[in-house]
């Protein structure tokens, strides 16, 4: 079992590309507290969540050092709950709220909302028309 996954390798591929400036969108999945949940082997999963820690903090800073916002999404739990109320592993996915966090050098504010909001919430972010088939609206 490898907790880390390729999270230093995704961290390591995607900042010179956050440097270069030249996208205006990224979207990146660090699975390590998914995947490493269904385990139900604690250990791991606080390995997975120490390495995903790390790197998150390295793109976020090379993010904000250029100009990039940042929203910290999940789209479900898991590895917050690795034990059953019987003492059994816990290996499912949860119905935890999750937060949704946004780093940037001068938007200060995100809605609640749902999973829906944050195609919309992207769209204005990066300068794009809301498409009148997408219901949700933007959390910005």
């Amino acid at each position: 079992l490898k907790p880390e996954m390729s999270a230093y390798e995704l961290r390591d591929a995607l900042i010179p590309e956050l440097e270069k400036g030249e996208t205006n969108f990224v979207c990146l999945n660090f699975a390590n507290g998914d995947m490493v949940g269904h385990t139900g082997v604690m250990e791991a999963a606080i390995k997975a969540c120490e390495a995903v820690d790390q790197c998150v903090k390295d793109v976020i800073t090379s993010a904000l050092e250029n100009d990039y916002t940042t929203i910290l999404i999940a789209d479900h739990g898991n590895c917050e709950t690795m034990v059953n109320p019987d003492g059994t592993p816990h290996t499912a996915h949860t119905t935890n709220p999750v937060p949704v966090i946004l780093i940037d050098k001068d938007l200060k504010k995100i809605k609640s909302g749902i999973l829906g909001d944050i195609a919309p919430t992207i769209l204005k972010l990066i300068g794009l028309p809301q498409p009148e088939a997408m219901t949700q609206e933007s959390l910005i």
